[in-house]
C-alpha cells in the first residue's frame, strides 16, 4: 500500500510538472512571438526610413545631374563666346597695328616734308 501511495504521489507530481511545462512553453513561445513582432516592426520602420532616404538621395542626385548638364551646356556656350571674343580681339589688335603703322608712316611723311631740302 505504501508503494501504491508513493507511486500515486509520484504520478501526481509528474502530472503537475507536465501540466506546468506546456504552460511555461506556451508562455515562452508567446513572449518569443511578441519579441519577434516587435523586432519585425522596428525593422520595418527602419526599412521605410531607408526607403525615404534613398528616394530623397535619388531626387538630389537627379537634380545635381541636371544642374551639371546645364552647367556644362552653359560652359560650352561660354567657351564659344570666349572663342568669338578672342577672334574679335585679335582682329581689333591687328587693325590697331595696321592703323598705327599707317599713322607712323604719315608722321614720317610730315617730318620729311618739314626738313629743309638738302643743299647741293
Amino acid at each position: 500500500m505504501k508503494t501504491v501511495g508513493i507511486g500515486l504521489v509520484l504520478l501526481l507530481a509528474a502530472g503537475v510538472a507536465g501540466a506546468q511545462a506546456p504552460t511555461q512553453d506556451r508562455a515562452g513561445r508567446e513572449q518569443a512571438i511578441q519579441s519577434g513582432q516587435l523586432r519585425a516592426g522596428a525593422a520595418y520602420s527602419n526599412l521605410q526610413q531607408a526607403q525615404r532616404e534613398a528616394k530623397l538621395a535619388e531626387q538630389e542626385f537627379l537634380s545635381a545631374q541636371e544642374a551639371q548638364r546645364a552647367a556644362q551646356k552653359n560652359a560650352e556656350e561660354a567657351t564659344r563666346q570666349l572663342d568669338g571674343a578672342k577672334k574679335a580681339l585679335d582682329a581689333a589688335r591687328q587693325k590697331e597695328a595696321q592703323a598705327r603703322k599707317s599713322y607712323d608712316e604719315a608722321l614720317d611723311g610730315v617730318d620729311r616734308a618739314r626738313r629743309p631740302p638738302p643743299v647741293k
